[in-house]
């Protein structure tokens, strides 16, 4: 049954309704294909010059790729600008879940055009997964400068809004009722938040994070200037709470005992959903610059 109005089911090209991506994905490779492109925002084969059929460029190349075994419940999809560059225009990884929710694991739509910062590995060279492995201080500054966010590796293509719509009736054409997702930074649960998220588990971090940021709260006074991801100022926005908190702001003793540990809810367990056609309405930092 679709969640938003005037939404039809999946159904394959042999007259069967889909319910899932493990049974999309034991399709015939052309109509797996054709579905899961249906996904990737127009604008980005426009912008590349890259055919909406037959997914090559003008030097007859391939630019997507697809990889969606059959057997297993996920899809990644993947265009780049040329084949051989190691920068992604657009990644998505999707999940089917064992509750018949949709997990959306992970998207970036960068700008090709634009400049690339090595925030993806350290300072000796290697993957850091994430900054997980380690971080690379000099790249993350001029990152941070040039107006990206943690692990952000170059500008985006502000096409987000265009994916999401397109994904959330995909995930309502196989008749599921919920998306989730688990943000890797500050910024990232803000956004989802503006999608419509609601939290399964952080939200009384985010709510914490907002009120020890405002004056005389506890991470207001640790925006000294100690580091560049530490100076004053840095409440007033998302992006500047964002760079602090990937410093590790929240990891820091806390002094006053009367106030309540952010820790006991780690950033890495924050999770969130989204139930198709409907908004949480949340905004645990109502009074964020647009940045």
């Amino acid at each position: 049954m679709s969640h938003l109005p005037g939404n039809e089911s999946l159904i394959s090209e042999q007259g069967c309704r889909l319910s899932s991506l493990s049974e999309i994905n034991e399709l015939a490779a052309a109509e797996k294909e054709r579905i899961y492109t249906s996904i990737i925002p127009a604008r980005i084969f426009t912008l590349l010059e890259v055919s909406p059929v037959t997914f090559r460029g003008a030097d007859g190349r391939r630019r997507v790729t697809i990889i969606a075994p059959q057997g297993m419940g996920l899809a990644r999809i993947e265009v780049k600008n040329d084949p051989d560059d190691h920068q992604t225009v657009f990644f998505l990884d999707i999940a089917d879940t064992h509750f018949r929710q949709m997990e959306l694991s992970f998207c970036i739509i960068n700008d090709p055009s634009a400049p690339r910062f090595r925030v993806d590995i350290d300072e000796a060279g290697h993957d850091n997964c994430f900054t997980t492995l380690g971080r690379n201080i000099p790249e993350e500054i001029r990152a941070m400068r040039a107006g990206l966010f943690p692990i952000q590796t170059s500008r985006g293509l502000r096409m987000f809004p265009e994916f999401f719509s397109r994904f959330e009736c995909f995930v309502d054409s196989l008749g599921m009722d919920m998306i989730m997702a688990e943000p890797l930074t500050y910024d990232n649960a803000i956004r989802y938040e503006k999608y419509g998220f609601d939290y399964l588990n952080g939200r009384r971090m985010m709510e914490e994070i907002n009120r020890e940021f405002r004056p005389v709260g506890v991470l207001f006074g640790r925006l000294d200037g100690s580091s560049p991801f530490r100076m004053p100022g840095a409440d007033r926005t998302v992006h500047g709470r964002s760079w602090a908190i990937h410093d590790g702001i929240l990891d820091e003793p806390w002094d006053d005992l009367t106030v309540d540990k952010i820790l006991d809810e780690p950033w890495d367990e924050v999770s969130i959903y989204k139930m198709v056609g409907t908004s949480a309405g949340l905004n645990t930092f109502p009074a964020f610059s647009a940045d």
